[in-house]
């Protein structure tokens, strides 16, 4: 990969809504340039999507958010691909890892409730033929998602007063 391309990626990743003149400017390019590079990246599959990012603590709209550590057996000749696919194909689910260490896939999903969460697990993933075990993490609070910072310490601006 060229040079140009992956500055362009250092810096979409972490603003994507960044204007092309903007990104032409930083990088010394023609913005043409820009936007043919980020078109061939995309039609490669190295640009995936573009997300935005929400706090939805601030909004007062109930999301239960868990983090599921799943074991599963590998398939013979597909290894952990077909079992991922299965389960990233379920609706609630938006990641799906490989990973390595105590369990085989981490499995990210969203839901409006505790109990909706824990449905989900015990009535459709573990029932899969190949998962072996599941362990249930919730996020109770996000401090730092995706290299952003979600909420500032509280800061006292008052000006101290002395005898």
């Amino acid at each position: 990969m060229n040079t140009l391309k992956e500055r362009i990626l250092t810096i979409i990743e972490k603003n994507s809504r960044i204007d092309l003149s903007e990104l032409a400017v930083m990088l010394g390019t023609e913005e043409a340039e820009i936007a043919n590079a980020m078109q061939e990246l995309e039609n490669d599959g190295v640009i995936c999507g573009y997300h935005t990012m929400i706090n939805w603590d601030k909004t007062g709209i109930e999301k239960v958010t868990a983090l599921i550590e799943v074991r599963v057996t590998p398939q013979r000749d597909m290894g952990f691909d077909n079992i991922a696919e299965r389960i990233y194909k379920y609706p609630e689910v938006s990641t799906v890892y490989l990973m390595s260490g105590g369990y085989d896939l981490m499995v990210i999903l969203e839901g409006k409730t505790l109990r909706e969460v824990a449905g989900f697990v015990t009535n459709k993933l573990s029932t899969l033929d190949t998962v072996i075990g599941t362990t249930t993490h919730f996020i109770l609070k996000k401090y730092k998602d995706h290299g952003t910072i979600m909420s500032r310490k509280y800061e006292d601006l008052r000006e101290i007063v002395t005898p």
